[in-house]
């Protein structure tokens, strides 16, 4: 009757396939039909390296089934990543920062103190917690000319005291993303926007937080930025840092005619809510960091200027001593 290999190999009995681990390699020139031979045993080769064994029954088919189960993997993994970034927070906030050539190093050290004091305000963790879910997610950016944005500290949850602190810590420790180059506001705004739609997590109110020392110099106009942003449901607030009058060849930048509150107001914000904070000088940055964060996190309702001329709110800090 010849062994079991011959009956098989003559197709005298419909003997299953057995597959070892060798039988899958692919021969140069031969694909697959090379390890035809290689795929038949008899039961006394088995009896001697029964380690070589890798499937019984089929084996081949489990090899060519190993596709699906990946792509079923990859699907488990999307639905994963999907139901993560539905996760919801009361407020998505981008901080944008100017970090342009009109920013020293002491106008730098000042406003990036001035995010780490607020960060730790008491009221501003008092705000964080009166929300509906008692968090919020932000992220850190910093901007200058046309192609000079990044990311400084990415999206994260801010729930309580500790982790509000420890993202103003963050922000302090960070290197400077870049100096010396021009003004883009509408470049800034157009990378908050990138931000905002790649976030992993959900909410109600998304809003780009725009602060700086003077107007647009390169780039299109704030407005068109600010206008596709409005478009996507974002409100954008300004955070306007004066600079006193002076000879440099860039005091026109951070002075412009009607001033730079009145620029800001405008030009750069713009959606449900928005407002332009004034910070007089850089050392009143913090309290008026502090004044707009609590603002934008409890939804409260700035002052309001009663000069007449202003249409937007505004928020003033004059010094330490401001309320």
């Amino acid at each position: 009757m010849g062994t079991w290999e011959e009956r098989v190999w003559h197709g005298k009995h419909p003997a299953p396939t057995i597959t070892t681990l060798d039988a899958l390699m692919l021969h140069p020139n031969q694909g697959w039909r090379g390890t035809r031979s290689r795929l038949r045993f008899s039961t006394a080769a088995l009896q001697r390296q029964p380690s070589r064994l890798f499937a019984v029954e089929y084996g081949v088919n489990i090899i060519r089934a190993l596709p699906t189960f990946v792509v079923a993997a990859l699907m488990a993994t999307t639905a994963w990543t999907s139901t993560r970034a539905a996760e919801r927070v009361d407020l998505l906030l981008v901080l944008a920062t100017d970090v342009s050539g009109s920013m020293d190093k002491s106008k730098f050290g000042l406003q990036r103190s001035g995010y780490a004091a607020a960060f730790s305000n008491p009221r501003v963790i008092e705000a964080l917690r009166g929300g509906p879910g008692g968090r919020v997610a932000a992220a850190f950016i910093e901007w200058s000319g046309v192609l000079q944005q990044k990311v400084v500290i990415d999206w994260t949850v801010i729930s309580n005291d500790e982790t509000a602190r420890q993202f103003g810590d963050r922000i302090v420790e960070a290197p400077r993303a870049f100096a010396r180059n021009g003004t883009s506001i509408s470049a800034g705004i157009d990378f908050g926007v990138t931000q905002l739609d790649r976030a992993p997590y959900k909410a109600h109110r998304r809003v780009i937080d725009v602060s700086g020392d003077g107007d647009n110099n390169s780039g299109r106009a704030p407005a068109g930025a600010r206008d596709v942003a409005i478009a996507k449901g974002i409100t954008i607030n300004g955070l306007v840092i004066l600079t006193e009058p002076s000879s440099h060849s860039y005091s026109s930048h951070t002075n412009p005619p009607g001033g730079l509150a009145n620029y800001y107001r405008n030009n750069v914000i713009g959606g449900a809510g928005a407002f332009v904070a004034v910070a007089e000088n850089f050392n009143s940055f913090g309290n008026a960091i502090t004044k707009k964060l609590i603002a934008e996190i409890a939804q409260a309702e700035p002052q309001q200027q009663e000069d007449g001329k202003r249409a937007a709110t505004t928020v003033l800090a004059g010094g330490p001593e401001a309320h």
